[in-house]
């Protein structure tokens, strides 16, 4: 089981000095962001709250034109994994808990996946290009920065807006760039465009991206058949992975005085985004945001005000390696291989609609109460909207109305925090918080495809869902204490609590049908399996205990952290198989949502050494080690989706422009797996990364190759291949293959700065 990670360690030797980010002092030290030196950045972001982790500026840089996926940049933080979904929206997952376990905001803004796969997730809305900073608070998260969450929260903010120096001339100055990856052919390419004096900026930045299926180390399937005519997917390529992204951004900023006032509008249109451990694909996600933020700095402190709109139309069906045309084998491609012409008895895939609003607002105050001590306070506020529905494809049994999945539905979030943050002594740190949310939830009547069929399956379950009580108020309390002791000029310590909790998401409590072709599209855990809904759950409630020993040299060149972690969580939302259905092993099944209890505990290492200077550079090794468990404590049986143990090590070198690394990755097999997910079992594998780039003045060259040897891997956290084929049907394709990994891939990127 643990081979391929032994041979990590052994042939290191250094695997205790472990990672290419670093975690937050436990004074508050400046936050690293990618942008200019002058870039306007307020107090509040500049100082880092006790218990977080900012990926430096050199990581963002190296990792951005490795991935189109934003969520990429954050796979060297401690204790962070990514769950596989589409090309530019992997799911983060922090020490096991995922998706909407998790409290994301860009740019100050809680955006929620609209889908019922959750396709669009919050970090699918920038493009790396344009992340300026990220920040991930992992397990004991400050109530300033957490709500609505259980496992932790992330921080992304694009590029700060820029002013030129009191007297001096405008700044008239942009860049442009472009990547190129061999695997997948991903090609794009980014362009911004700043003007900029003293009190006045304006910002424009664009990018694009697009890929075609990437292919594995090696064949892994047996058939080429996707079920559309002309169409086949070779052995060894992982089909629904291709993926076309656009993006535009416009940004305002006026400077009054130590004031800062930001308006930003963000348009992205996504032609296509394939998934293979889905059974549906994105066929179009228009999103439009706008973002008003405002910063006032005062003797006694510094005030926040924001407020946000959102709205995203999103849509799904199949794409060209999964089946469109269902109906009687005589008409159907498959059958004689001609397109259905009879709509009786043909259905032209499966269209689904989600339609999402998001408007919410922010006010928060950071009072400076001694020097010593800071008091913040805030409230939040954020009113979401979803109709989530699939029009009548042909005939068979989705036909003649309008499937409503999700009518009107409401969940409403209102939020007031207090926090104290206390040096009461130059070695002991404080930090104590209490925070209040009321989370109201509803949805409206919904009906099938057929409201009179008797052939329908979901009349009675539409009837019943009807007849229920849906509305919902969850009122939820937050509690954070934390301290930070630094024991002498080389070892710090940081420990402390967390109760944090989460309410259900409209999905988890108003999906209303176990029809098996209705339950399956309704999946954010890409295993394959059906999903139906409770509208009686109850929010999670997570307790963790957690304590970081922090290593170091005076001058922090060399670190050494290690961070054990206990969570259990009360009413965990797992699965149960759906009533009214038979559960079958080694299969796909029809499951619900069902509160329960569960337990998480591992421990994160993270650390780094510098090795030598000599004429070729200054040469270091960064690394991390990772492991978590976690389990069902009704049932006995393994979370889902569970990192097993993981490590990486990385060889760096720097020279004047020049900066390399040789990283090895090593992951070992996956055999605890979730038994009521039939979840698939992985391999262990090791992979080796090589990175290199030189800065000029104003020209920046990246090149690399990832999976040098070609491996061939699952993906631990991939879930089931669902990626070609008759995918309406539960079990009409192969149960039990997961999502491999990607094969050898040569990447470059340039960027030019004018």
């Amino acid at each position: 089981m643990y081979k391929n990670f032994i041979r990590l360690l052994t042939a290191s030797q250094l695997c205790l000095w472990l990672p290419v980010v670093q975690a937050a002092d436990t004074t508050p030290p400046l936050l690293i962001t990618h942008g200019a030196p002058g870039a306007a950045v307020p107090r509040s972001q500049q100082a880092e709250l006790p218990g977080s982790t900012s990926v430096d500026q050199q990581t963002l840089e190296n990792l951005a034109p490795a991935s189109s996926d934003s969520a990429s940049l954050l796979r060297n933080v401690p204790g962070v994994s990514l769950n596989g979904a589409g090309g530019f929206s992997s799911l983060p997952a922090i020490r096991g808990l995922a998706d909407d376990r998790l409290r994301i905001k860009v740019d100050g803004m809680d955006l929620v996946a609209s889908c019922p796969n959750h396709m669009n997730p919050a970090l699918s809305y920038i493009d790396p290009s344009n992340v300026g900073s990220l920040t991930v608070f992992a397990g004991i998260t400050p109530v300033s920065v957490g709500g609505d969450s259980i496992g932790g929260t992330i921080i992304a903010e694009s590029i700060p807006p820029e002013f030129a120096a009191l007297g001096a001339e405008s700044i008239n100055k942009g860049e442009i760039g472009g990547f190129y990856r061999s695997n997948n052919n991903a090609r794009g390419g980014n362009f911004s465009a700043t003007h900029a004096e003293e009190a006045f900026n304006l910002n424009y930045n664009t990018s694009y991206s697009k890929a075609d299926n990437y292919m594995a180390g090696s064949d892994f399937k047996d058939s080429t058949v996707t079920g559309q005519v002309g169409n086949s997917s070779p052995l060894d390529e992982v089909a629904s992975t291709a993926y076309e992204n656009r993006s535009q951004n416009l940004g305002m900023a006026i400077k009054l005085g130590d004031d800062l006032l930001d308006l930003k509008y963000a348009y992205q249109k996504v032609p296509q985004e394939l998934f293979a451990n889905q059974r549906m694909d994105l066929t179009d996600n228009t999103q439009n945001r706008v973002n008003l933020r405002y910063l006032s700095q005062f003797d006694w402190g510094e005030l926040e005000a924001g407020a946000y709109h959102e709205k995203v139309d999103h849509q799904m069906d199949f794409g060209p390696d999964k089946r469109f045309w269902y109906g009687m084998a005589s008409t159907a491609p498959g059958g004689n291989g001609q397109p259905c012409t009879v709509s009786i008895n043909c259905a032209a895939g499966m269209p689904m609609s989600s339609e999402g609003k998001t408007s919410g607002a922010t006010l928060k105050a950071s009072i400076d109460l001694s020097a010593l001590d800071v008091l913040r306070i805030g409230s939040e506020y954020q009113h979401y909207r979803l109709d989530d529905y699939w029009k009548p494809s042909g005939g068979m049994m989705m036909w003649p109305d309008t499937f409503e999945n999700i009518n009107d539905g409401q969940r409403d979030r209102t939020a007031l925090f207090s926090e104290w943050e206390s040096q009461v002594t130059p070695d002991w740190l404080t930090l104590l918080g209490v925070r209040y949310e009321a989370v109201h939830m509803d949805a409206g009547d919904v009906q099938g495809y057929s409201s009179t069929g008797m052939m329908n399956p979901t009349n009675a379950q539409a009837a019943a869902f009807n007849a229920s009580d849906r509305s919902q108020t969850d009122n939820n309390w937050d509690a954070t204490a934390l301290a930070a002791y630094s024991v002498d000029s080389n070892l710090d310590v940081e420990f402390g609590y967390a109760r944090k909790v989460r309410s259900p998401n409209l999905y988890e409590r108003y999906t209303w049908s176990s029809w098996t072709m209705a339950s399956i599209m309704n999946n954010f855990a890409g295993d394959g399996n059906g999903y139906v809904g409770d509208i009686n759950l109850d929010p999670e409630t997570a307790n963790t205990f957690s304590t970081t020993l922090d290593w170091h040299s005076s001058d922090r060149r060399s670190e050494l952290k290690v961070t054990p972690f206990y969570t259990r969580v009360n009413d965990y939302i797992d699965a149960i198989p759906a009533p009214g259905t038979s559960f079958v092993d080694d299969q796909f099944n029809v499951l619900q949502y069902s509160n329960q209890s569960a337990r998480l505990y591992g421990v994160d290492v993270s650390g780094k050494l510098p090795l030598a200077s000599n004429a070729l550079g200054n040469w270091g090794v960064e690394g991390l080690v990772n492991y978590t468990n976690g389990k069902n404590r009704d049932t006995d049986d393994e979370l889902y989706n569970i990192m097993p143990l993981n490590g990486k090590l990385a060889l760096t070198q720097y020279s004047g422009g020049w900066s390399s690394a040789f990283e090895v990755v090593a992951v070992t097999s996956k055999d605890q797996v979730s038994d009521v997910r039939n979840e698939v079992q992985t391999a262990g594998y090791t992979l080796y990364n090589l990175r290199l780039s030189h800065s000029w003045e104003q020209v920046r060259l990246d090149v690399g190759v990832e999976n040098l040897s070609d491996k061939f891997y699952y993906l631990p956290t991939g879930g089931t291949y669902t990626a070609q084929g008759t995918t309406m049907g539960i079990n009409s394709i192969p149960w039990g293959i997961g999502v491999p990994g990607m094969g050898r891939s040569f990447y470059t990127g340039v960027n030019v700065s004018f």
